[in-house]
């Protein structure tokens, strides 16, 4: 950077900063946010989109700088809103805009495609002040085109890198979300998920990921695969910065009527940061299978994790056994609710972009070919072989199964039966359960292993039992502070 003061600030201060680190920054006038904006900016051009090459940013904001301009101006005649005041977030590309930002889902199909208005947790992010930096890559479609697309690539964004070695998986569908705070690159992002999608790319790029209760946040505006699924989260560098996020994110919709049963509307989860959150917490360990999948350093990590949590003061049940753990699943739910949602999204996007249908976004694909098509569209083509009517007994069976096996025969079971506050799984491995109960999970930075790949250690529990998660996730990280930025 030309501006010798910035550049300092980009490489002795930028990296790691957290949200309260800036805000008092701000406050005190050493920086503005337009300045922070552009120390960003001055990363992706070299970290990014040179460099290392992470690629995970798929668009930056053209109105950035401007947005930043007004809301220092705010800031300096009538004070700041709060925690977000002119802080820059990048939000994972199936998330709409109503801006100059595209919304594509990675997609080649939808790469020319506005949205005509702001994501419900774009509104809520933007009254908060927040700056919307930019737009991050993705596994294309969230991950729901093809059987066998690596984490991390779309066809319109081209392969997200792990920040911390291009020879380890970077993950998804949310990668660019995570390698992009992993890299520090801004201070904060949203992803989603469905089954996997935050906690896998925020364990894999050493950062926190919140997948929180369905229900939490609302999924207006949100590119869809499935209504009983899918839930937008907080993914940073700490837990506090996840917690702050959380509270701007959450809230109720009245066009997505599960964020009617939120049972923690009045709830300040930064006032669950507390050090010695594990004290007297029980916790379970969710060894069979799901530790059959680590590598011999992988599993070393997650055994020190194990103890360091009865250093704390937790009491550790382990292992503990799910019951519907070696039960078969389909994804009959999946391939039912995508027809159905993504058309019902695909009616609000212009007429211009020629897509209207499943049928139509198939046949366009395969117009453009190759560059569309490199992982093929086996997923779209299974789920356009269904009836796309949610009164098909295939679908409400297997809507039914899979509530019985998750939650009754899943983690409810198996809570109730040791009375947990948590269940510990590795990674991202255990995310089924929760994803398809509905429930949420926080996976905290675990270490690394012997080649310096990251591991995360993943807190899954019931219905809205995010604040005990927040507890739990935020003693062990103060008592560990594994998290190291990548070297680039």
């Amino acid at each position: 950077m030309k501006d010798e003061q910035l550049e300092q600030l980009k490489n002795e201060w930028i990296v790691e900063a957290t949200i309260s680190e800036i805000q008092e920054k701000l406050e005190n006038k050493e920086i503005t946010s337009k300045e922070l904006v552009l120390i960003y900016l001055s990363r992706i051009s070299e970290i990014d989109q040179s460099g290392a090459s992470i690629n995970s940013m798929i668009e930056v904001n053209p109105e950035a700088l401007q947005i930043a301009a007004a809301l220092d101006y705010e800031r300096k005649t009538k004070g700041s809103r709060g925690a977000l005041h002119g802080i820059p977030v990048v939000i994972k590309d199936n998330i709409d805009t109503g801006d100059k930002m595209h919304t594509s889902a990675g997609s080649l199909v939808l790469a020319d495609s506005y949205a005509q208005e702001d994501a419900a947790v774009v509104k809520r992010l933007r009254e908060a002040g927040a700056i919307i930096l930019g737009k991050t890559n993705l596994t294309e479609w969230a991950n729901f085109i093809a059987e066998d697309m690596p984490t991390g690539y779309s066809s319109r964004g081209g392969q997200t890198l792990n920040p911390y070695g291009k020879e380890f998986i970077v993950g998804g569908s949310s990668a660019g979300s995570g390698a992009a705070i992993a890299a520090n690159l801004a201070t904060i992002s949203v992803g989603t998920e469905t089954c996997g999608s935050i906690l896998s790319p925020a364990s894999q790029n050493s950062i926190v990921g919140i997948k929180p209760t369905v229900g939490l946040i609302s999924r207006t505006g949100i590119i869809p695969i499935s209504h009983t699924q899918d839930t937008a989260g907080p993914m940073a560098r700490t837990v506090e910065d996840a917690a702050i996020l959380l509270n701007a994110l959450q809230g109720t919709d009245d066009k997505d009527p599960i964020t009617l049963s939120n049972e923690l509307l009045s709830v300040d989860f930064t006032e669950f940061l507390k050090s010695g959150g594990l004290k007297g917490k029980k916790i379970g360990i969710a060894r069979e299978t799901y530790f059959d999948e680590l590598s011999q350093s992988q599993l070393t990590v997650m055994n020190t994790a194990i103890d360091k949590l009865t250093e704390l003061g937790a009491e550790v049940i382990d292992p503990i056994v799910i019951p519907s753990t070696n039960e078969e699943w389909d994804i009959n739910v999946l391939l039912y609710e995508f027809k159905a949602d993504i058309e019902a999204y695909l009616k609000n996007v212009d007429s211009s972009i020629g897509v209207r249908t499943l049928s139509d976004v198939i046949q366009r694909n395969e117009q453009i070919g190759e560059k569309a098509l490199k992982y093929g569209q086996k997923l779209f083509l299974d789920s356009n072989k269904t009836s796309g009517s949610l009164t098909d007994p295939t679908y409400l069976n297997s809507l039914e199964k899979d509530y019985y096996l998750a939650r009754k025969q899943g983690i409810d079971a198996v809570m109730n039966q040791h009375h947990l506050d948590a269940i510990v799984f590795p990674n991202n491995i255990g995310a089924l359960l929760p994803a398809v109960a509905g429930y949420p999970s926080i996976t905290v930075p675990a270490g690394y292993t012997n080649e310096g790949e990251p591991v995360g250690i993943t807190f899954s529990g019931l219905a809205y039992s995010e604040p005990t998660l927040i507890e739990i996730a935020y003693s062990y990280e103060q008592g560990t502070k594994h998290r190291v930025a990548p070297k680039l």
